[in-house]
């Protein structure tokens, strides 16, 4: 999509959820280079400034940060309100997961883990897809995962969230595109972040990707489809996941690569 096309269908603001580092970053600049204004919002108000002053200098947009915890909807959504702006793209990127056996992750790491990954990009979509559908206009993009094709042992709190973003993302597709909003679930494989590099050996992880390709694959993709997949490889991944094996065989399968996690 030509940058002129681009920002009058998504502008003149994007917000990027979980937009102070790694692949809320890279979402901003990619965005920042077709030319629209943004709006942050991240937990670590450092990070979030240094993101900002960042992109200002790099891109010559506005950026807007808003420091707050996603977790806390009621205060996000405040602040979401009391912006005079026009938002035309939301991309949802912030998560949490709980790493390691489910029997011994507390209540409170489940809880947050669906606060962060499911009520918040459900009630934000809800929220900022009220004016899209006014103006006609929009997209929405929901940060999903390789992960959510299946049970993933060790992730199954994280997988199971990030499955219900996947079935949010193609039933509103089917919704909302008559309103000329576009709506799209990426379903990345392993992408080099920080948070990635905490976890795992860089580069084991076949499909492995840089934030920025992840990030420009799926702008590309709005519009296209209701799930894109960056990379051929993660894209056989999930062919051979959710169509050819049968679930027991995909679930051995990922075992084989989150089983070890702790």
């Amino acid at each position: 999509m030509r940058t002129e096309h681009f920002k009058e269908k998504f502008g003149p603001y994007a917000m990027v959820v979980g937009g102070s580092d790694g692949l809320g970053l890279a979402f901003a600049a990619a965005i920042a280079r077709r030319g629209l204004n943004l709006v942050l919002i991240a937990r670590q108000k450092v990070r979030l400034e240094s993101a900002e002053a960042l992109l200002r200098e790099t891109y010559k947009v506005d950026v807007i940060s808003i420091a707050a915890d996603v977790a806390d909807y009621e205060s996000v959504k405040e602040a979401i309100l009391n912006l005079d702006i026009s938002i035309g793209l939301l991309v949802y990127n912030a998560a949490f997961a709980p790493i390691g056996l489910f029997e011994n992750q507390s209540e409170e790491q489940i809880a947050l883990a669906e606060s962060v990954n499911v009520k918040a990009p459900l009630l934000l979509t809800r929220l900022l897809s009220v004016s899209m559908i006014i103006q006609k206009r929009g997209g929405i993009i929901l940060m999903s995962s390789l992960a959510g094709s299946q049970g993933s042992p060790n992730l199954a709190v994280y997988a199971a969230t990030k499955s219900f973003n996947t079935i949010l993302a193609e039933g509103l597709w089917n919704e909302l595109k008559p309103h000329g909003v576009d709506v799209i679930a990426c379903c990345a494989g392993a992408v080099l972040t920080p948070g990635y590099q905490q976890t795992e050996t860089i580069g084991t992880a076949p499909g492995t990707m840089t934030a920025r390709e992840v990030a420009e694959a799926t702008l590309n993709a709005l519009g296209k489809g209701p799930v894109v997949t960056p990379g051929a490889i993660n894209k056989i991944a999930r062919f051979l996941l959710t169509r050819l094996l049968s679930r027991k065989a995909a679930i051995n399968i990922m075992n084989k690569n989150t089983g070890g996690l702790v």
